[in-house]
């Protein structure tokens, strides 16, 4: 049986063409980390945490030096992976909280790509972090096409990694030794892979969605004594202003460790489809939903480490290093190992690949801003290219973002009314330090034209500033 496993926060995978009459159809895993930012693994240059089992992804199949998150920030990218469309046409825009607690849920119109696969007669499930809709709305994970949800339905309730409870379902399930402190019995992040091994182990014999939306490395720090262990006597600590989350006592030694640890668990399903002979019928993809987080917020540290590598900006950010995200894509015998690509490519792109891998591309809906990576992944084909990738971000200050090409247009502080367009040469200058948007009017114009005609308004997540000029 063919199976493909993805790993969410650096890559995108897909299939050239439909399956053949004796090939059944393939196995899906998509993993992705939290705040993970491009430069914090060691297969994109990352010298002081250590990821052996992302690193072998990546030495055995395809690198991506050019895949871009859905958002700077964490729901809004995870509904345009879900969807297929870029935040000028998806639903959620923003990390927008309800109460008593939960996000701003998807629309129940909305078609997610475990709706698409399951018709397709996939188990599907969603283990780890949502944050598209919490139980009994029309967010609700089990109502966007997965048939076990387990995880934090919410992502404030992720913050911490030792909750008191997490949800099967609609089922809340109380955590032993648990009491939402620096420490306790029961990580999540493990509960999350062991879960994910029995899915695995459970339909083993049947096609299945597995989605691993990890809570990891997100604030706070937190992670077993045995992984801190690792880093407390290598790595230097130094003073600095706690602000926000929990306060660990050894912040840079715990933020290795936590992203270490998820790459041990990663390590955990690997050895298992190697177990059960699925190792080399399956696809492996890894990657992030945004950048890494900033100011030393809950004691972390981005500049230490180099975690967004040459890039400008951090998480909240659509400079480049709060949209560029690492991609990794593994498959024996269809991806050729040690390849690097420089294809364009964004988190939108995940569902069309999906629906081509599985040969059921044609049921791709229409309506999405996604192209299939299939052809890059196999080297099957002529791979389409996207024209332009677009963002907006109703935050942060406000914020929009167009990559044409070798350009990227930014604007900044939209809520105090600045709708100038800096503009960046990417090829000669990814670190966006000279804005040259005044040595190219026509690109700008362009940039411009684009960032007009690229979205459409949102009641849930207005945004005024470009609101009046496309309302009806």
């Amino acid at each position: 049986m063919l199976r493909i496993l993805f790993f969410v926060g650096c890559l995108t995978v897909g299939f050239a063409s439909t399956l053949s009459a004796a090939e059944a159809p393939p196995n899906i895993v998509l993993i992705m980390a939290d705040d993970l930012g491009y430069g914090e693994l060691g297969c994109y240059g990352q010298k002081i945490i250590r990821t052996p089992n992302i690193d072998r992804l990546a030495a055995e199949g395809m690198r991506f030096t050019q895949c871009y998150s859905g958002s700077p920030v964490c729901a809004p990218s995870r509904c345009v992976l879900m969807t297929g469309k870029h935040t000028g046409h998806s639903f959620i825009r923003n990390n927008r909280a309800t109460k008593p607690e939960g996000q701003w849920p998807m629309d129940a119109a909305e078609l997610t790509v475990a709706e698409l696969l399951k018709a397709q007669g996939y188990a599907t499930a969603a283990i780890g972090k949502w944050g598209l809709g919490m139980v009994d709305t029309p967010g609700d994970p089990n109502r966007q096409g997965f048939d076990l949800f387990f995880g934090f339905n919410c992502q404030t309730h992720a913050h911490n990694h030792y909750p008191v409870y997490l949800r099967r379902n609609d089922q809340r399930v109380e955590l032993e030794g648990n009491t939402r402190s620096l420490t306790g019995k029961q990580y999540s992040q493990d509960l999350f892979i062991d879960e994910g091994l029995q899915f695995i182990r459970a339909h083993r014999e049947q096609p299945f969605f597995l989605y691993l939306p990890f809570a990891v490395p997100h604030l706070s720090i937190q992670v077993p004594e045995e992984s801190l262990a690792e880093y407390t006597d290598e790595i230097r600590e130094e003073d600095y202003i706690h602000k926000g989350y929990l306060k660990h006592p050894a912040p840079r030694a715990g933020y290795a460790a936590m992203v270490t640890h998820m790459d041990r668990g990663m390590g955990q399903i690997m050895e298992l489809l190697k177990e059960l002979k699925l190792d080399d019928n399956t696809l492996v993809i890894f990657t992030s939903d945004n950048g890494p987080t900033y100011n030393r917020l809950g004691g972390s540290d981005s500049d230490f480490f180099h975690s967004a590598g040459q890039f400008r900006g951090l998480k909240g950010s659509v400079y480049e290093g709060g949209i560029r995200v690492p991609l990794v894509a593994r498959w024996p015998g269809h991806i050729a190992a040690g390849t690097v690509s420089d294809h364009l490519c964004a988190l939108w792109d995940m569902l069309p690949t999906l629906m081509d891998v599985v040969g059921a591309g044609e049921k791709t809906p229409t309506d999405i801003d996604g192209i299939s990576l299939a052809p890059t992944l196999l080297a099957g084909g002529d791979q389409p290219v996207h024209d332009h990738l677009y963002w907006e971000f109703a935050a942060y200050r406000g914020q929009q973002a167009v990559r044409w090409g070798r350009w990227k247009g930014v604007r900044q502080n939209m809520f105090q009314g600045n709708l100038a367009i800096e503009l960046y040469d990417l090829q000669n200058d990814p670190g966006e330090s000279n804005d040259v948007a005044a040595e190219h009017p026509e690109v700008v114009k362009k940039i411009e034209q684009l960032m007009q005609s690229q979205r459409t308004v949102s009641a849930a997540f207005p945004f005024p500033q470009l609101d009046g000029d496309t309302a009806p």
